[in-house]
Formats: C-alpha cells, structure tokens, sequence
C-alpha cells in the first residue's frame, strides 16, 4: 500500500512542480501594477528632463556668454558618465544586500544589474524601471553641483570629481537613508532627496569651491546673467520635471504621488512670489533672475517633505524657502565672499536642510500632514531629522574636501589664468556658444 502511494506521488511529480512554476508566474503576474509602472515610467522621463535639458539651461544662462558651452558640456557629460558609474558599481552600493555592512553601505551583489532579469520586482514595478528612476536621481545630484565651480574648473577634474563623489559620498548617503541603512531603521523622513540630493549636493559644493577658490575678479568684476531668458525656459522645465522627482517617489500612482504633486507645486509658487517679493522691497524692482530662482529654492525645499506634508506645510515650507534661501544668497557671497557662482549651497543646501528640518512638525495631522508614526512626536521626530542632516554635513564635507585635493593632485581642478580669460568654451572645448562676426 504504502509503495503504491510512493509511486503515486513519484508519478504527480512533474505535473505538481508545473503547477508550483505556473502559480509563481502567476504571483509575479499579480505583483506587476500596470498603473504603477507606467508612471514611474513616466517620472523617470521627467526627472532625467530636469537635468537634460532644464539644469543645463537654468545654469547656462547665468554664467558668461563665452562659458555658456562648458555648462551645456558639464552637465551632459555628467549625465552619462553618473549613468555608466550606476550601472557597474553605485546602484548595487546603494540598494544590494551589505551583509554585515549593512547599516552603512550595499555589497556588489547586483553590479551589473546582476541577477537583476525582466521578470525581477521592486513592490509593484519592474526592478529595471526602479533602477532607472533611482539613477536619474544619481544623474542630477553632481550635475547640481556644476553650478559652484562654473567658469574656472578643468573638464578632466569634472569628470574624476564625479565619479569619486558618487561611489564615495552618493552611495553611502543613499544606502543610509533609501537603501535600508542606518538613518532609515532611525525612521529619518525624506521623501524624494532632501538628504540625499540636495544636502549632499549644497555641502559638496560650498566644500568644493572653497578648494577651488573663486574666480576672477570676484567679488567686484562678476557680470550678470548673459541670458535671462535661457535660465527662465531652463527654471520652467526644472519645475514641470519636478513633478516626477516628488510625486514619482511614491512609486505608485495613488493618493501619496497626487499629494505630493499638488505641495510641490504650492511651494515652488509661494516661494517664487515671497523672493520676488523680497527683491522688490529691496531694490524697488522683481527681478526675473529672482522669481525663478525662488521657485528652485521652494522645489528644493519641498522635497525631502513631499510625501508627508499637506498644502499648509507647503505653504509654510514655501514661505520659509523664499526668505531663508533668499537671505543666504547674499550672505554667502558678500559677507562669507565665497564665490559658489550659481548659489548651489544657499538654494540647494539650505532648502534641502531646511524642509527636512521642517517635515518634522508639518508631518503632523495637527498642522495638516499626512501623520507621524505610532508614538512618535514632532519633537522625536525632529531630533532624528536633526541627526540625519547634520551626520550627513559632516559626512559630505569630509569626503568632498579629501576628493577635491585627490583631485587637484592628480588631473588638477582649476584652469589657467589665461584659459579663464579666454574662456572655457573655446580653452577647453574649442568652441563658441555665439558667433558674434
């Protein structure tokens, strides 16, 4: 009897493992959300148009018409090289298994994308279209950096700088917040980089030119914008992409990307009158340079604050940016007389800080958020938010300053005097933006 039914299940064998194949096809089949996937699809999109081509544009419209080129080169290069460096090594860093390191660093389990096939998940989208958002994230991070160190940077030192600094500062810092480290078993809150991209990218870059020194003639002989109207069209795609940035951090398309979007947008307006605003007091006429650069500095500070705040924190979170960023522009340049060209840490560095300090509080049901955990108060949730900033400040500034001199031994940072005056368009790619014969 029993070798009977020995043979009996010998027998179902094959058609049984068919039937466990075909179900886990199945469950893979159900974890797929169509919807989901098409709007990450699409937020990826928006994000890598924020860098290429907004960030490109916004940037070079605000240096010198004979630097306008190596700009429009800066970020486009970054733009591949940071793709190629996420592939072979950073996404692994970031989102791999770190075994025993896992607190503070990935493994190199999936560099290469390796393991990583069209049927492989991330919640309830494909893994590849997670790797591609993720990376556009990782593309406009150093790309955001260009704007301190324009006008005076060799092109062989941007290209070393970006790699070191995404292996050595992106990696871990997105490890630690996104990638199942250390600052997230804290329950750090920041939605979509306020940690990640725009503090790192702030530090790294007041670090950054503090090594480079500033350019010629500053602070005196600095001219304006040589193309309004180029940083105008550039600040309106950054602010469309933004959409993506925020919203996409959802990774679903549900109630939390709708909110997001809707503070996101509330707080680039806010923040964008409240500058103009502040300028026409000042100097009795609203700049158009001001009012987009109000909405960046309201983008920014939004973000890591996105996915928990309602439109009151947006409001706020708007009004604090358009004062707070706008009152570090100044400070940084003619009182600090640090030459960070574009105001990457004032409007990047601060924001970022700035809204992640302040999702703490308008989490908050009581102020209109989306709420906090489960016996977690504002003033807890503010002492983690605290740690997270000021260990990653160190953190940044640290690695960037040892990456900046490897840097400037090595392939060097800083042009020549004579280049300078010539300009980089044509001293270090040949070309002119304008043919003004």
């Amino acid at each position: 009897m029993r070798i009977t039914r020995l043979a009996q299940w010998v027998a179902a064998a094959p058609a049984l493992l068919i039937a466990l194949t075909i179900s886990d096809e199945a469950m893979a089949a159900s974890a797929l959300n169509s919807g989901d996937t098409a709007w990450i699809l699409t937020a990826t999109a928006l994000v890598l148009f924020m860098t290429l081509p907004g960030l490109a544009l916004f940037y070079g419209g605000l240096v010198r018409a004979r630097n306008v080129l190596s700009v429009l080169m800066h970020c486009f290069a970054v733009a591949c090289l940071a793709s190629v460096v996420w592939l072979l090594l950073v996404y692994s860093l970031t989102f791999g298994d770190g075994g025993v390191y896992q607190p503070y660093i990935g493994g190199l389990g999936k560099a290469f994308l390796s393991g990583v096939g069209p049927d492989s998940m991330s919640g309830t989208i494909p893994e590849s279209v997670f790797f591609m958002f993720q990376m556009t994230f990782a593309i406009i991070t150093p790309a955001l950096i260009v704007g301190a160190f324009v006008e005076r940077i060799k092109f062989s030192g941007v290209l070393l700088f970006t790699l070191l600094w995404l292996v050595l500062v992106y990696a871990p810092v997105a490890h630690w917040v996104w990638g199942s480290g250390w600052l997230a078993e804290m329950g750090v809150m920041d939605f979509a980089g306020g940690i990640v991209v725009h503090t790192t990218a702030g530090i790294s870059a007041l670090v950054l030119v503090l090594v480079l020194g500033p350019r010629r003639g500053f602070p005196k002989e600095i001219r304006p914008p040589h193309n309004p109207g180029m940083t105008v069209a550039g600040a309106c795609m950054l602010w469309v992409g933004w959409f993506g940035f925020n919203a996409g951090s959802a990774l679903a398309a549900d109630g939390s990307a709708g909110m997001a979007m809707l503070v996101t947008h509330i707080s680039a307006a806010v923040a964008s009158l409240v500058w103009a605003g502040i300028e026409w007091a000042k100097f009795g006429k609203p700049s158009v340079i001001g009012i987009v650069t109000g909405a960046i500095a309201g983008l920014a500070s939004i973000t890591p604050a996105s996915g928990f705040v309602g439109p009151l924190g947006a409001v706020v979170i708007g009004l604090s940016a358009g004062v707070i960023c706008q009152w570090f522009t100044t400070w940084i340049k003619l009182r600090l007389t640090i030459d960070d060209s574009l105001d990457v840490f004032a409007v990047h560095g601060v924001g970022g800080i700035l809204g992640t300090l302040l999702a703490a509080f308008f989490a908050a049901k009581s102020l209109g958020g989306l709420g906090l955990p489960e016996g977690v108060t504002m003033s807890d949730q503010f002492v983690v938010q605290l740690i997270g900033v000021v260990s990653v400040v160190i953190f940044s500034g640290v690695l960037t300053w040892i990456i900046a001199k490897v840097v400037a031994i090595t392939v060097g940072l800083r042009v020549s005097e004579e280049e300078e005056i010539d300009g980089l368009d044509i001293s270090a790619h040949g070309e002119r933006g304008y043919d003004l014969t």
